[in-house]
């Protein structure tokens, strides 16, 4: 039986299942303003509450990093991600042409945005993803708000494609959610940014770049290439 927030002991990194039995429980963790790890499509992640200041300063410690570096969003379907970035620029169909999938997109937040401003404060921008998973996509729709979400490791340490790959960390989440071994690479989502009508610049080429960059260009979409 999945036990609730009240009768278990937050904070000491119990194991379950990533099933729907157990996506209540996760529900409750991430409106108490718990860290959660969970699997996706590409890694293992720490997923919390975006809209809570007090879980996403604990994602950055859990994980040693720097607050500078930003955290991406986790949405439960490509419906949602107007609720916080700005997408109307963007050609009809593209969004649902990438995702769910192990993309990243980044999009302006805009002024109607519902994410909270302290988290990746001083940036305009946010990274999304709907992963092609079911599990977090489950309690992402459940818990009606956006999930923080990044690897499941210590920062600058290998990303994680099974709960064993970071059990140190095991203790600092409220709950560990076991989808099996993740049958990927370590490269994460290929992240691209979509920021300016009929460009992409891909800011790291993770799992599935090449797809990616074909519908972008079936979609008329041109690099914008950095010196």
């Amino acid at each position: 039986m999945a036990c609730s927030v009240e009768n278990c002991d937050m904070g000491s990194g119990v194991v379950h299942p990533a099933t729907d039995a157990y996506a209540g429980e996760a529900v409750e963790a991430l409106k108490a303003g718990k860290v959660i790890a969970v699997p996706t499509d590409t890694l293992y992640g720490f997923a919390c509450d975006a809209c809570s200041l007090e879980a996403i300063n604990r994602i950055y410690e859990i994980k040693g990093r720097r607050h500078t570096s930003p955290l991406a969003i986790c949405v439960g379907d490509v419906s949602d991600i107007t609720r916080f970035a700005v997408t109307d620029h963007l050609p009809h169909g593209l969004l649902d042409s990438l995702l769910p999938g192990p993309v990243t997109v980044v999009l302006k937040r805009g002024e109607s945005s519902v994410l909270e401003q302290s988290l990746n404060p001083g940036l305009d921008s946010i990274g999304v993803r709907v992963p092609d998973c079911n599990f977090i996509r489950t309690i992402a729709r459940a818990s009606e708000t956006a999930l923080a979400l990044t690897s499941a490791n210590l920062s600058g340490q290998p990303s994680s494609l099974s709960t064993k790959d970071f059990e140190n960390l095991w203790e600092h989440c409220a709950f560990v959610y076991d989808g099996g071994l993740i049958p990927s690479s370590r490269a994460g989502s290929t992240v691209v940014d979509l920021t300016t009508p009929q460009r992409y610049r891909i800011l790291r080429p993770g799992s599935a770049k090449e797809e990616t960059v074909a519908i972008l260009e079936k979609h008329s979409f041109v690099e914008t290439v950095t010196s």
